[in-house]
């Protein structure tokens, strides 16, 4: 597949955990023929495998990709520590607060919550992000875990070892554990990212849907290779977050030097656009499980670490039915966030940039006025969430917020419970 954008014409293949193939054109029979590591690589390149499994995972899971690359990402002077800024891993910087949490946005890159523990390889964190300058000459790597990004204002263009990709809002992409990646914005850009640790995003498992639906396979968007050959004589700055920390290292070169790379181990993208939405067509309102798009699967068979869920525009047309969502306590952790337009189930108070988080437990559901619009409405068939893209991190972890969450960015909203204290009793015992 190919896009055009006005940055650059950038070309993708089509595809989820397939066993991709890429070479620069500019250097074509750069990928070595029959086997990963020949004596000598065609180009005089370096051979590099990046596991991202375990070597005798099952094949199912195994997961790893071979890069050619001019120099070895080896080449470089020691990692040194650097501020953290409000990145963070300390899950007791404040006492637990299980009241539900709403956010506005607000400047630069911090840790809202979380849970677990990147040594442990078990948890998960949740930052939100926003920028107005590039990266230059300096790039990224998570050695803790994956990164989940969701762009809510302003294009990004990520490039990585494997190759650049465009991701816009209403646009995911993944860089998995390991991937070295810059970013490039072209003006305000605000989003959020989802961090797991110790596990890889996967499709849901359909069932009885059948074999198709949900996030299709083919809608899936890995980048095609590209290299750089440039010596940057001031340095190259690598930051590597590593056990919850930052850390630096220069080197004389760009890491994006990888002129050829197999493998089924890749970053990608996807358009929120084109997923198949499933949904009720008879009574009842269908747990929102059936608006999963990736899954990080925990140990415990149908227990996820967390789970990427959106909400779409569909048809609502449940007869005798409450359609909105419905007044809920859960055994997992809600994370919500808004890219564009109004929430169905909060028309007022959460703004596209903004979120919440409603805890293991903590009671959530409709408004007032979203409560009393719905009771009273005429059931018809009829369009549901069109203008709007409202998603949730959910998770299996009793997340903690952050210092920053609670105190220090003063984005808390502290009236957000109001919203319910308006609701009134009904009960008639004559009815």
């Amino acid at each position: 597949k190919m896009y055009f954008t006005s940055v650059c014409f950038l070309q993708y293949m089509s595809g989820f955990g397939n066993e991709f193939s890429s070479e620069d054109p500019r250097c074509p029979g750069s990928l070595p023929e029959g086997q990963n590591n020949p004596q000598v690589c065609p180009y005089g390149l370096y051979a590099e495998q990046l596991s991202g499994s375990a070597f005798t995972c099952p094949r199912p899971t195994n997961k790893r990709s071979w890069l050619y690359r001019i120099l070895p990402s080896v080449k470089h002077k020691p990692f040194i520590a650097m501020s953290c800024g409000d990145v963070t891993e300390n899950w007791n910087e404040v006492e637990p607060d299980p009241n539900q949490v709403n956010f506005s946005h607000s400047c630069g890159l911090h840790t809202v919550c979380g849970a677990g523990d990147a040594k442990s390889r078990n948890g998960i964190g949740i930052h939100i992000y926003t920028c107005n300058s590039s990266m230059v000459d300096r790039c990224f790597n998570n050695s803790d875990g994956d990164f989940l990004i969701v762009p809510q204002q302003g294009e990004i263009l990520i490039t990585t070892e494997f190759g650049k990709m465009m991701v816009e809002p209403n646009e995911i992409c993944v860089i998995q554990q390991g991937m070295r990646f810059s970013v490039e914005v072209f003006g305000e850009t605000r989003g959020y990212i989802l961090e797991v640790y110790g596990a890889h995003f996967e499709l849901p498992d359909l069932g009885p849907i059948g074999a198709n639906g949900l996030a299709n396979p083919r809608d899936f968007l890995c980048p095609v290779a590209w290299y750089e050959d440039r010596t940057v004589s001031t340095g190259y700055t690598v930051i590597n977050k590593y056990q919850g920390k930052l850390f630096a290292c220069q080197q004389d070169f760009s890491p994006f030097n990888v002129v050829a790379w197999h493998g089924n181990y890749t970053p990608y993208k996807y358009s929120l656009d084109n997923f198949m939405v499933i949904n009720c067509v008879a009574f009842d309102h269908a747990d929102p499980s059936i608006f999963t798009v990736l899954t990080a699967k925990s140990t415990k068979p149908g227990v996820a670490i967390a789970d990427f869920v959106i909400f779409p525009p569909r048809w609502g047309v449940a007869d005798h039915t409450f359609r909105p969502p419905y007044y809920h306590r859960n055994c997992m952790s809600e994370f919500m966030g808004l890219i564009k337009g109004h929430y169905e189930a909060k028309e007022e108070g959460f703004q596209p940039g903004g979120a919440s988080l409603h805890s293991i437990m903590t009671p959530h559901g409709p408004d007032t006025g979203c409560f009393e619009k719905n009771t009273a409405a005429a059931l018809q068939p009829e369009r549901v969430a069109d203008g709007t893209m409202a998603f949730m991190f959910e998770s299996s972890f009793s997340m903690a917020v952050t210092k920053w969450g609670l105190q220090t960015c003063q984005r808390l909203d502290k009236n957000y419970y109001q919203c319910w204290e308006t609701l009134r009793k009904h009960f008639n015992p004559k009815w």
